[in-house]
């Protein structure tokens, strides 16, 4: 038992579906015919048997009206009556008590076949022998000094040949159903596994050619077709996922180049003759240390991206008053730039709750109010305010500087993109720090909104899910 289920489970898929299918149709199919064949049998040997008795009862009344006394003068008249009751393939035998017939009418049968047999009581069974069968039903007769025996004999040999017949057909449609069982259960498992083996063969195709491989789902919009759309869903985003991925090395390849190509160029420079000229000696060391920390906040805003996209969220944090933070953020950051004025406006959020770390927020902010000082050329103005809208609060951090072009403005959340390279190095700025602020609102199920004009400015709008009242 065990080799086969061996056998079974090391079995493809489709063979599996087909023999399944076929045997549990072949054995619905078995199991209908026998029972019908069953009811069928047992329906007919019943009328046999209801047929044979009123017969018996008719004659036992017969004789018992007439009080037969079963002499010479009366057989004839007996005999002319059991001619008329007598039946198709049936035999009728008065027997004496010593178990010899006293009169036989029979309707094709033979008289011989079967001994006679005087009975004292009811008697009712079923002869087989080689060639024929009958149902046999004797019942004792009393009348007067008359003891005897009435046997009714009812050929059973068409019943035969009928059921014989019916299990022929019973045989040979066991047959076809299981032919059509294995067809039908092929058919089956081959439309299953279709999409299977062209997800597969998908599948190879990505191995083979790339991710650019893709099926192409039934418009049936039944399950499969809609496990179809699922994997082409899932094929986009690791597709997209390896080209930003792609694009990341690129960048960050590209950003650390530029660094440590000035560093070794410095450290060529001394190695050759810089070390015997002080001035040479300490403009490469300033300009070593400067590419040094650049690498160094590079790094830095590396990690911070790489734990932004990998962040989870506590989801039992306490909930922050994003008012009383944002101001207490906006007062460390005029510490630090004292020639702007960064005017708020909060009102409006005065009693909400958010349910994020202030930490996150501060650091979204530090991001966001970096970029406004570094580019607020025309005006030293920057506005920090917040609503409520829809269950959600909108920080808004507006400046007053270059503005951003339209193309550049759907681009400028994306990692390492700067609107001005030459000037965003200058500045100090190495494209990421959009990038990182848009994954920690999108961790907390909010969006980062920009909209700019050149020459004129840039609003900034972090969108967050307002805490429940009752939360």
């Amino acid at each position: 038992m065990r080799r086969w289920t061996s056998v079974f489970s090391r079995m493809p898929i489709k063979i599996k579906l087909t023999l399944g299918s076929a045997v549990l149709l072949a054995l619905l199919f078995a199991g209908y015919n026998a029972l019908q064949y069953l009811i069928m049998e047992k329906w007919i040997i019943n009328r046999e048997k209801d047929a044979a008795h009123r017969s018996m009862n008719g004659i036992l009344n017969y004789f018992l009206e007439r009080e037969s006394g079963f002499t010479a003068d009366e057989l004839p008249d007996i005999r002319h009556y059991l001619e008329k009751v007598n039946r198709d393939d049936q035999r009728i035998r008065i027997i004496d008590a010593s178990g010899v017939p006293i009169l036989t009418v029979t309707d094709q049968l033979s008289e011989t076949w079967l001994e006679p047999v005087s009975s004292a009581h009811e008697q009712l069974a079923i002869a087989r022998d080689n060639e024929h069968s009958a149902l046999i039903l004797r019942s004792p007769l009393t009348i007067f000094e008359f003891e005897g025996t009435v046997e009714i004999v009812k050929s059973m040999d068409e019943f035969e040949e009928l059921t014989a017949a019916i299990s022929k057909v019973m045989y040979l449609f066991a047959i076809a159903a299981v032919g059509l069982s294995v067809l039908v259960g092929w058919l089956l498992s081959w439309r299953l596994l279709k999409p299977l083996q062209a997800m597969a063969l998908t599948l190879r195709g990505v191995r083979d050619k790339g991710l650019q491989e893709r099926m192409v789902p039934a418009s049936n919009g039944d399950e499969i077709a809609t496990l179809m759309h699922l994997f082409n869903e899932m094929m986009d985003k690791v597709e997209e996922s390896f080209r930003q991925q792609s694009r990341f090395v690129e960048d960050a390849s590209h950003e650390l180049r530029t660094p440590i190509a000035i560093i070794e160029g410095h450290l060529g420079l001394l190695q050759r003759w810089g070390k015997e000229n002080p001035e040479v000696l300490e403009e490469s060391l300033e300009a070593s240390q400067q590419e040094f920390a650049r690498l160094k906040g590079l790094v830095q805003e590396l990690l911070a991206l790489s734990r932004a996209e990998k962040m989870t969220l506590v989801q039992d944090s306490a909930p922050m008053r994003p008012k009383d933070e944002i101001q207490a953020i906006v007062k460390r950051v005029a510490l630090i730039f004292p020639a702007f004025k960064l005017l708020t406006d909060l009102e409006a959020v005065s009693n909400a709750r958010l349910a994020m770390s202030g930490a996150h927020l501060e650091q979204i902010l530090l991001i966001v109010l970096d970029n406004a000082v570094k580019y607020s050329y025309r005006s030293n103005e920057i506005l920090i305010g917040a609503d409520l809208r829809d269950d959600r609060v909108h920080i808004h951090v507006t400046d007053y500087g270059i503005g951003i072009p339209a193309k550049d403005l759907p681009l400028v959340t994306n990692r390492f993109y700067r609107v001005d390279k030459a000037r965003s190095r200058e500045l100090g700025g190495n494209g990421l720090g959009l990038a990182i602020a848009m994954r920690l609102v999108e961790r907390y199920q909010g969006t980062l909104a920009i909209r700019s004009q050149e020459s004129v400015g840039t609003t900034v709008t972090i969108i967050l899910p307002l805490l429940p009242n009752d939360a």
